[in-house]
């Protein structure tokens, strides 16, 4: 019961038209539906309506994060936790959002709208359901990654972040980030058995910092960025390896400034996986294994 995993992610752009071009014809998605100021994607692999929505607006940022909920009931269940913990939670009812039924919103510690969902629309993969091919028939263009993974973002306190989404959401905490006092500066938490859904590192209430595209192999990074290369797209780090979770990874921004990721590999966290611990003195190690360093730009972060 509880949380099974990210349902879609809500970023503002101000350039709409631009924005769906480039999650389209370089990313690869497929778009879904179109209302004057809000395009709705998925990609190939996802049976659910969406898993990026865009809006219009003149700032670039983070709307929400939405999660799939296993059982109808475990909405009020969760309502009643996150009122409980003393936050204020908004019923979103059926019809009101494209592609889903009725939900439950509200704010986090770390400063992002959450939303929680159960009744979502199927809309299907482009693979048949009897005998179905491992790709589809059709070559979809760009870097077309069968479905969306995980997001990161950024908190002023994350031990309290941190205690809300494992107490009051049932996250389960697969790998943590110490400065040199033993306080918590990134969290990688899970609830679908991979390496993390959600990541929250220290920065600004609110902030995005990135979300991330799942790929099937290391090969498939690898094409991904001859793909980003080929359409001249920034590349902020990678293709290389991560010391948490193990992946591998290369980051990108959008031609909007959205920090995006394609990611692979990690390990598979059982529900009693034990947590593994990186020091602030190996965090270059940890964030990027080869590189062992950050750059000035992974920083940044939209709020």
């Amino acid at each position: 019961m509880g949380i099974l995993r990210l349902a879609h992610v809500d970023i503002s752009v101000p350039d709409l038209d631009l924005a769906t071009a480039y999650y389209t014809e370089v990313i690869g998605m497929i778009e879904v539906e179109r209302t004057p100021d809000r395009v709705y994607l998925k990609c190939w692999d996802e049976e659910d309506h969406h898993s990026l929505a865009l809006r219009y607006d003149p700032r670039v940022g983070l709307d929400r994060m939405s999660f799939k909920v296993e059982r109808e009931d475990d909405l009020a269940e969760l309502e009643r936790a996150v009122e409980t913990y003393g936050y204020a939670v908004e019923r979103i009812s059926k019809g009101e959002e494209p592609g889903q039924g009725e939900s439950i919103r509200f704010d986090t510690p770390s400063g992002q709208q959450m939303e929680l969902v159960y009744d979502v629309e199927k809309v299907g993969r482009l693979l048949p359901k009897v005998n179905p091919h491992p790709i589809p028939e059709n070559l979809l263009p760009g870097i077309a990654p069968p479905r969306m993974d995980h997001l990161l973002v950024t908190a002023e306190e994350v031990p309290e972040a941190t205690r809300f989404f494992m107490e009051v959401l049932g996250f389960r905490l697969t790998e943590q980030l110490l400065d040199g006092d033993g306080h918590q500066i990134g969290v990688w938490m899970e609830r679908s058995h991979s390496p993390h859904d959600l990541a929250v590192v220290t920065g600004v209430n609110g902030g995005l910092h990135h979300f991330a595209y799942w790929l099937d192999d290391w090969d498939h990074v690898r094409k991904a960025a001859d793909i980003l290369a080929y359409n001249a797209i920034q590349i902020d780090v990678g293709p290389t390896r991560h010391g948490i979770t193990r992946g591998e990874t290369i980051y990108f921004f959008d031609p909007l400034g959205t920090r995006n990721e394609v990611f692979t590999g990690g390990y598979r966290p059982d529900p009693d996986f034990p947590t593994i611990t990186w020091t602030e003195d190996n965090i270059g190690k940890a964030i990027f294994y080869y590189e062992g360093e950050l750059n000035d730009r992974f920083m940044k972060v939209h709020t």
